[in-house]
């Protein structure tokens, strides 16, 4: 049997399946993963590689990968652990398109703010191997478990879903980088636009024959998380209050959102019971500034939700609340996010430092580093997305 693992979680998943499958059977694969986040393993070999930037490692590993997924017959078995993370560490761009163009388009998505169903159309069509095609490259069975670290669950977003059906179309990437002012280098906007006059074959689509051999199935989610964490909270007599796991828009918009949700929560009035925690998840979206680009904005995703959460709360004496990735990295740090209590402005402040400059530079790292609130876990090996919990508590009770 040969198991192939992707993603930041890759390692932990490979490990579980070598310890569910005993010595006795047939088993080796690869376990690509995120630089920082291996795990040694006894079978399986582990790779690391570029993300969430594509690297020559993560290239020399899918070219290996679909060597080996390409030597399978029917009578083998393809066991794929797909978890988030999959898409920057497996890229294998066609021939007429180069690695350093795949880096450069890759390095603009990122810095515009695109939602990962936006990215992922894109890069499915700059590669050979994502988008279904690499189960239209294996004639063996493949059962595909995949940990689900987009909104929905959509299993086609999921490392840009290398075994699963592809509904987007190379005119569809076209779109995503011209509605985004990208500039495309000369050779990907040649090859997109062939794709999309039908001069290059699409990737496979829903219905295709190339997944009559494909189980997959999403086993983790933020959606089990946030139930784990109001179970949690329940034990402990605060009223969790879920706003659901698909959360998204750019993450200082949701800040303003979820102050006025949490100012109104704190009154204490129906249908709100004193605490309470309102916990959601999904994938915000941080866009950079032009001057941010190349000033050293610092922080991800979550901290900058947290900073603007900040902010907007304006030292609030009863609320509180953390904000983390799942996966231990929120942005390019090595924080997993941050903790917010009512005296952050203040306390900032007194340390020289301004919330609403910080914000302006994209800077939520420095802010909460100077303010020790940082969340530092390190890797967790596992990937659900963001999870965010803001607790109210009654008047006095902080």
């Amino acid at each position: 049997m040969l198991v192939i693992a992707i993603g930041k979680a890759a390692c932990s998943m490979a490990e579980a399946a070598e310890r569910f499958y005993p010595p006795s059977v047939p088993l080796s694969g690869f376990a690509l993963t995120r630089y920082g986040h291996a795990r040694q393993l006894s079978r399986i070999t582990v790779i690391e590689a570029g993300h969430p930037i594509p690297d020559e490692a993560g290239s020399a590993a899918a070219r290996q990968i679909l060597d080996e997924i390409r030597q399978l017959g029917p009578e083998d078995l393809l066991l794929a652990l797909v978890s988030g993370g999959g898409s920057s560490l497996l890229p294998l761009p066609p021939e007429e398109i180069s690695l350093a163009d795949l880096q450069s388009v890759t390095q603009a998505l990122l810095a515009s703010g695109a939602p990962i169903q936006e990215m992922n159309a894109v890069r499915k069509h700059l590669s050979r191997v994502q988008g279904g095609q690499l189960a239209a490259e294996c004639r063996a069975p493949v059962r595909m478990l995949a940990i689900s670290d987009v909104a929905g669950d959509a299993l086609t977003h999921i490392a840009s879903g290398p075994f699963t059906p592809d509904p987007t179309t190379f005119g569809d990437a076209l779109r995503v980088l011209g509605s985004r002012a990208i500039q495309m280098p000369a050779a990907v906007r040649a090859y997109l636009e062939k794709g999309a006059a039908g001069e290059r074959a699409e990737t496979p689509k829903p219905g295709d024959r190339a997944f009559a051999h494909v189980d997959a199935r999403v086993v983790a989610s933020g959606r089990i998380s946030l139930a784990a964490a109001a179970l949690h909270l329940r034990e402990r007599g605060v009223h969790p209050v879920s706003l659901g796991d698909s959360i998204a828009g750019e993450a200082r918009e949701v800040a303003k959102v979820m102050a006025s949700i949490a100012r109104e929560a704190s009154r204490g009035q129906a249908p709100w019971t004193l605490p309470v925690a309102l916990l959601s998840g999904g994938e915000c979206t941080v866009t950079l500034a032009p001057h941010a680009r190349t000033a050293g904005a610092r922080g991800g995703r979550c901290s900058e939700f947290l900073l603007a959460l900040a902010i907007e709360l304006d030292g609030h004496p009863a609320i509180h609340a953390i904000a983390c990735d799942t996966d231990g990295i929120d942005g390019t740090e090595e924080n997993a996010g941050a903790v917010l209590g009512p005296d952050a402005l203040a306390l900032g402040k007194a340390l020289g430092w301004s919330a609403t400059d910080a914000l302006a530079r994209h800077d939520s790292y420095g802010y909460f580093q100077a303010l020790n609130a940082l969340v530092v876990t390190g890797p967790t090996l596992t990937n659900v997305n963001d999870f965010r919990a803001i607790l109210i508590l009654p008047s006095g009770a902080a």
